[in-house]
């Protein structure tokens, strides 16, 4: 008898988003190629992190994962459900109640005119989750899970410090029980001393209620020691796919390298690896793989074909390049040999 394959909790297949653009006249509308062929599975209890330059993809990607965003090609299924195949009404309670998003700035995400258990209970009144009493109860027990001080209830967002507003905006995505959460730059308006608070918790939280994670920022180390996957993204492109204990330096993908080397170390610092030029536009994309504009390894192949994926020596391993980077080949070794 073959073992039972868990249903991933969202897997997005062959995905594109295209969306217009205004751009030099009042009729003249470019195309922005912001999401081109996605592929991504996100499995219960998993943290994926998505990382690439402002630009690459990755919010729409978390849009894409929510439902917030429909692709005009591909299939997005939520537990073995196809989202978009299902009737309006069925699919916006499936994604309301299945899956939640905390946004980058809990000031601008937080209805300031609401207090905190306004703001709490305000999931549960519109899925009309229990009674009224029951409802209140669940208001008292979002707070506590995610530490903040029950006296807080009647306080407004504008009364309440950085950290204390995203961690209302935190247990507000989780109001539902959803089976999914989507963190786009979750600490990035944060101050400093706060960030590690806000990241411990929601890894806390991962493990404590079962959630798919996916983590979104464009810092590396960050979703390098948040996740159990770091996708890498580039113009809209999903590039590489990396297990995050291999990510430092086993990543095969140079641009994946370029990233890991452009984050300041302490201990070890690195050169950052130097690449050539300013992100392309995505309204006009270049042949072939996307990033050779900037790659110190591309040749007359890179222009001509985007490559397929290859899988590397371990299974959970795939990268999108037609030179990748030796696999046992440190990012400072890397560096030294981009720059000679």
């Amino acid at each position: 008898m073959e073992p039972l394959v868990e249903t991933p909790v969202v897997e997005v297949r062959g995905a594109h988003v295209v969306h217009k653009a205004r751009t030099g006249g009042l009729f003249a509308r470019d195309r922005v190629y912001a999401l081109t062929g996605a592929d991504l599975a996100v499995a219960a209890g998993e943290t994926v992190g998505v990382v690439g330059e402002s630009g690459c993809g990755k919010s729409t990607l978390a849009k894409v994962l929510v439902g917030v965003e429909r692709p005009v090609a591909g299939t997005v299924a939520f537990r073995g459900r196809d989202l978009w195949a299902m009737p309006g009404a069925e699919r916006r309670a499936a994604v309301g109640a299945g899956t939640g998003m905390i946004f980058q700035d809990p000031s601008t995400a937080l209805n300031r005119r609401l207090t905190v258990r306004r703001i709490l209970r305000d999931p549960l009144d519109v899925h009309e989750r229990g009674t009224r009493t029951q409802r209140e109860a669940r208001v008292r027990e979002l707070m506590g899970l995610v530490g903040l001080p029950r006296g807080l209830a009647e306080a407004l967002p504008g009364q309440l410090s950085g950290g204390q507003r995203q961690r209302v905006a935190i247990a507000r995505a989780l109001a539902l029980d959803p089976a999914l959460v989507v963190a786009d730059e979750p600490t990035s308006a944060l101050d400093v001393s706060v960030r590690a608070q806000i990241l411990n918790l929601l890894l806390d939280l991962k493990d404590r209620l079962g959630l798919a994670l996916v983590f979104v920022s464009h810092d590396i180390q960050t979703v390098r020691r948040m996740s159990d996957r770091v996708v890498t993204m580039y113009l809209g492109r999903i590039v590489e796919e990396t297990p995050a204990d291999r990510v430092t330096d086993r990543a095969r993908h140079p641009y994946t390298r370029a990233l890991f080397s452009a984050t300041p170390g302490l201990l070890h610092p690195i050169d950052p690896i130097p690449l050539a030029g300013p992100v392309p536009s995505a309204t006009r994309p270049p042949s072939g793989c996307p990033f050779r504009t900037r790659c110190w390894k591309a040749d007359a192949v890179c222009a001509q074909v985007m490559p397929d994926f290859s899988a590397a020596s371990h299974p959970a391993h795939r990268y999108r390049c037609h030179h990748p980077v030796e696999e046992d080949l440190s990012t400072r070794d890397l560096t030294r040999r981009s720059r000679e």
